[in-house]
């Protein structure tokens, strides 16, 4: 696994169990994760990971809001434009079906343990 699927699956573990918005969750908490393993990322790289989750079909993006009955409803098709960060927080993004089977077919990648802590036999993916 390269440096690049590794973010992938970083932000696929983030939006696997509830609608997440780029800004207020993703990123911050994969840069987190990413700076525990030594890496440095920045957001446009989780928009990119996004972007290729979605073109998998492993996650869809969607827009919430208030007014919707249902989630599910504000299903956007492909990847919206999210190169700046939103005011009003109304895009989100969620796992697929496809991606949690992904998703949970392997866990070998994850690189904490229980603590919260670098696994002692876990590998830096490479660039």
């Amino acid at each position: 696994m390269n440096q690049t699927e590794f973010l992938q699956r970083l932000v696929l573990n983030t939006i696997c169990d509830d609608f997440e918005n780029i800004d207020q969750i993703i990123w911050p908490v994969v840069a987190e994760q990413s700076a525990k393993c030594g890496l440095t990322i920045g957001r446009s790289d989780v928009v990119d990971a996004l972007r290729v989750l979605i073109a998998a079909g492993l996650a869809k993006a969607y827009h919430l809001s208030p007014s919707l009955p249902d989630p599910f409803s504000g299903v956007l098709h492909g990847m919206p434009p999210v190169d700046i960060i939103e005011e009003n927080f109304t895009t989100y993004f969620f796992i697929t079906k496809a991606g949690m089977e992904f998703h949970l077919a392997n866990g070998k990648w994850w690189p904490f343990d229980d603590e919260d802590g670098l696994k002692p036999e876990w590998i830096v993916p490479q660039p």
